[in-house]
């Protein structure tokens, strides 16, 4: 594992005139705020099935509940054959390359992760998934994917950045040779994520964490990766992150002096009534922290799960 944190991506969306009419969807986004931290592994299905740029606009149709994808002046010109076949030899590359997240094309009926339209006798409708993204999710589903568009919300952009960094920090502390030690020492620094994003996830891989006798180290290693993984893409939640942060507060109790815990206290409050963002009550305990060190509390990723240069949690 390199120290870079490697994200496939739709070619279009960042930049490359790879689309029907040799043009791009560039997102500003990508390539201005995420490309500092992240190393993007490019990706353009049609073209790497084979398809030229320009080309005919392709869509899927569902044909006796078959999904195919054909060219939509020439529904005669079926390349969905070629299509499956290209995915799954390209993804089954790209799981050796340990990506840490994928960003797709939206609404592409190659690319796109939810809501594609599909074409039926009776009309369409956008129930439909892009082959090479269904794909994706198929073989490596412990894997963070979110469409380009979505990344304007502010709670999904930071949920998937937030997931990146999970999996990216999971794959470095595993290292080379996962150990149940490794594995107790990474639960450990995910407690209170894991409490944020989903209790009853957070509490099934407690039980898991208690019992890695019962597996060898690569079943272990697996099923704790893809338990993790499902956890933390369920959004944290303001009532969630309220309860961990008054979790956090009762290991102060005894070094804070009256004020203080006032402080803190209205703080939190502020927060649940969605007055102050995230940031306020994390920037207060960071700073208590440093006056009144706690091991614990220091070593959870909950206070910062990714750079703060990033500004994510300014909305949430």
């Amino acid at each position: 594992m390199t120290n870079a944190i490697k994200v496939g991506i739709s070619s279009c969306v960042l930049g490359e005139n790879v689309r029907f009419d040799s043009g791009h969807k560039i997102s500003k986004f990508v390539t201005k705020e995420l490309a500092p931290y992240f190393e993007f592994i490019s990706v353009c299905p049609e073209v790497g099935m084979g398809m030229p740029v320009p080309r005919p606009t392709i869509r899927l149709i569902s044909n006796d509940e078959r999904i195919a994808l054909v060219e939509t002046k020439n529904p005669e010109n079926e390349h969905t054959a070629n299509m499956l076949d290209y995915s799954e030899q390209k993804v089954g590359e790209l799981k050796t390359q340990d990506l840490c997240g994928y960003i797709v094309c939206a609404k592409s009926p190659t690319c796109g992760m939810e809501r594609v339209k599909v074409y039926r006798k009776g009309g369409a409708d956008n129930t439909g998934v892009g082959l090479f993204t269904q794909e994706l999710m198929k073989q490596m589903p412990w894997l963070p994917v979110e469409e380009d568009g979505r990344l304007n919300d502010p709670v999904l952009k930071e949920n998937f950045i937030a997931r990146i960094f999970v999996l990216k920090d999971f794959y470095d502390s595993m290292g080379d040779e996962p150990t149940a030690g490794k594995l107790v020492a990474f639960h450990s620094r995910y407690k209170l994520t894991l409490m944020a994003h989903h209790p009853q996830s957070y509490k099934e891989l407690g039980r898991l964490v208690a019992n890695t006798k019962d597996y060898d180290p690569i079943t272990f290693y697996q099923k704790y990766r893809d338990g993790l993984m499902k956890a933390v893409s369920n959004r944290a939640s303001r009532k969630n992150n309220t309860n961990v942060l008054m979790h956090i507060q009762g290991y102060f109790k005894r070094a804070l002096d009256k004020h203080q815990k006032a402080e803190l206290c209205a703080v939190i409050e502020e927060y649940r009534q969605g007055t102050l963002p995230l940031l306020a009550p994390i920037t207060l305990i960071k700073h208590y922290l440093a006056t009144y060190p706690d091991d614990y509390l220091l070593e959870q990723k909950f206070l910062q799960p990714h750079p703060q240069e990033m500004r994510l949690r300014y909305g949430l």
